[in-house]
């Protein structure tokens, strides 16, 4: 029925007022006593377990930061079928994030584009309702997406950075630094080499025994991509996440004058898959085979999971196709990958 629902009832909607309806009642699953048994429903049948970052995921597949900026709907995500959740952006200061609109379907590319701007109510915010969710029992992994505010000058990022991890890495089960997110005003910035060291290794210090990954854009050329592979190996990070959205507008089948009107921002969804799998591939082939390496961009169904995981990703997120997908796509994912991974027919 999700098709239908979403052909007429959802596209006639203002995406982000169509976001906020869903993510509501996805919050409120554990509330409503039916939770554990939607995800009786939803999780793999058969063993999808993969053990890296010293965790363990019951499933590969996970929520990537952005659907849950706030930590709001950790429990909910979870009882759908997801892995793992990683909230975020979180940044130290609290921000309304840019004007709406500023999120635009482009439905002919079952794509998005959005400059959401880190719209989030602050780190020392979501600590309170963090340390919450870890003390729920079967629980989803907790990952914590942090990013620099947009009032603090790009001189100044990496207090702010610290700000965000002396809050929040305790809760976090792995932290993130977003150093690749196109709104916010300098950011991208911080994925050259002489800013980015410095950087992660003062994070670095500050995360402890939490394990830190960085995660970085579709838009670096491919000599880019290997040197901060190289570079978070030699910092002793633990992963890298691959990768956020991208600037480009190239072969779009949208309407140019729909793609033009939507304006800047970050494009995410299927025109994103062949170069995220570009990139994994080639940041697979400088690291370390126990290195953790998080896919994501451009994946939408269980087949393009488990071609991911073959590329040697070690964990797989998604964010956009659950927009045109619905409710029961992490279902879909785990029960495509028992069949595919099992070798079974059912």
């Amino acid at each position: 029925m999700y098709p239908l629902f979403f052909k007429y009832v959802l596209t006639r909607m203002d995406p982000e007022r169509a976001h906020h309806l869903a993510f509501t009642v996805i919050r409120l699953l554990p509330t409503l006593g039916i939770g554990r048994l939607v995800h009786r429903f939803t999780r793999p049948r058969t063993d999808l377990g993969v053990d890296t970052l010293g965790l363990h995921f019951d499933s590969p597949f996970g929520v990537a930061a952005g659907f849950d900026k706030d930590g709001e709907a950790v429990i909910g995500l979870g009882q759908l079928g997801f892995g793992h959740v990683e909230v975020g952006t979180l940044t130290a200061v609290a921000q309304p994030g840019n004007p709406a609109p500023r999120l635009f379907r482009l439905l002919a590319d079952r794509a998005v584009i959005n400059r959401m701007g880190f719209n989030n109510h602050g780190a020392a915010a979501a600590v309170g309702r963090l340390t919450r969710v870890r003390a729920v029992a079967g629980r989803p992994v907790l990952g914590i997406n942090i990013g620099k505010s947009r009032v603090t000058a790009v001189e100044k990022a990496t207090a702010d950075y610290l700000q965000s991890a002396e809050t929040l890495a305790a809760l976090a089960d792995y932290l993130v630094v977003n150093v690749s997110s196109p709104n916010t005003p300098g950011l991208r910035g911080l994925q050259e080499l002489d800013q980015l060291a410095p950087l992660l290794t003062a994070v670095k210090g500050a995360a402890g025994a939490t394990p830190l990954l960085v995660k970085i854009a579709p838009d670096l050329g491919d000599a880019e991509v290997a040197r901060i592979a190289t570079l978070a190996v030699e910092l002793g990070l633990d992963g890298i996440i691959a990768t956020n959205t991208t600037i480009s507008r190239t072969g779009l089948r949208t309407d140019a004058a729909i793609v033009d009107a939507a304006g800047a921002g970050g494009l995410s969804g299927a025109p994103l898959h062949a170069r995220s799998l570009a990139i994994l591939l080639q940041i697979r082939a400088v690291v370390p085979a126990d290195f953790c390496v998080i896919s994501v961009g451009g994946v939408d169904s269980a087949a393009q999971v488990a071609e991911r995981l073959a590329a040697g990703a070690t964990l797989v997120q998604g964010y956009t196709a659950f927009l045109y997908r619905g409710p029961l796509w992490a279902r879909q994912i785990n029960r495509g990958l028992d069949r595919i991974l099992t070798g079974t027919s059912r």
